[in-house]
């Protein structure tokens, strides 16, 4: 896969690369803008990352593809308040962390510590759904 990050006459960088889709064709795509090489090529391998599905990402990425196919599913109200409950409460916890060494120990810990900070248990209970 050839993938380039080239500087444009404006001072900036771009990127072109080449990816598979959920739908198994393969596209090419570009993107530009980048103050530096480091960043766009940083941006390339996260977004494949994103692309590639792989439970070696963190939950904050996976988060975010979450959400945007949730968005036109979902009402607005509804939204917010996912969003309030994974940036305020799991994010902090969870967000740098791979799905694949989220265990059912560390879910039952932060489970403790969120039942710790004396919320009712119906806020507790949606809380941990959305987890």
């Amino acid at each position: 896969m050839a993938n380039s990050a080239k500087r444009d006459p404006n001072g900036t960088w771009h990127i072109q690369y080449r990816y598979t889709d959920w739908t198994g064709k393969k596209r090419k795509s570009s993107r530009k803008g980048f103050r530096t090489k480091k960043e766009a090529e940083e941006w390339l391998a996260h977004f494949l990352l994103q692309q590639a599905s792989d439970p070696s990402m963190t939950l904050k990425d996976f988060w975010q593809i979450y959400m945007e196919d949730m968005s036109k599913r979902l009402k607005e109200t509804t939204l917010e308040n996912k969003e309030h409950i994974f940036r305020c409460k799991i994010l902090p916890y969870f967000g740098d962390m791979p799905i694949n060494e989220i265990t059912a120990a560390k879910i039952r810990k932060w489970q403790c510590e969120m039942i710790g900070l004396g919320y009712k248990p119906t806020y507790l209970k949606s809380i941990h759904s959305q987890l």
